[in-house]
């Protein structure tokens, strides 16, 4: 990669990444005022998948198993998630979304939708679709 666009690359994603984060956490207090984008993340993931093991969790977002016990607790604590027994393993538990956490999540994310939408409203459909691609590419490679 030429260094000029990497290093332009580079403070571009430092940017979007600040920028990220603030919007997170806005969006993560709609859910609850005392929940943190993190822990918003997490519910993502659970919302995505139905449910998941606490390991795979953090195997996903690449944190340490005392870290997602903390989010865990806080967010069963905010009454977001509920623990179930793991059908192939008596002795390890699942996570999913508490209904009221998924009545919250959907509220929060769909007001973030509609806030990315009012952004981008002079985007056209390809150059969103672009963007898409390249930003999964680059997840990927991450």
């Amino acid at each position: 990669m030429h260094h000029d666009a990497a290093d332009h690359l580079e403070r571009e994603l430092a940017v979007l990444l600040r920028r990220s984060r603030a919007i997170s956490r806005e969006t993560a207090r709609t859910v609850h005022p005392d929940l943190e984008p993190e822990a918003y993340s997490l519910l993502v993931r659970l919302d995505d998948l139905g449910e998941a093991r606490p390991s795979d969790l953090a195997a996903f977002f690449g944190i340490g198993k005392p870290t997602l016990s903390r989010q865990v607790q806080l967010l069963e604590g905010l009454g977001l998630i509920e623990r179930t027994a793991d059908p192939t393993d008596g002795r390890a538990v699942r996570l999913r979304l508490s209904p009221t956490g998924a009545e919250q999540l959907l509220a929060a994310r769909e007001a973030r939708r509609q806030r990315l939408h009012a952004r981008l409203q002079d985007w056209s459909e390809e150059d969103m679709n672009q963007l898409a691609t390249l930003v999964a590419r680059l997840n990927s490679q991450l």
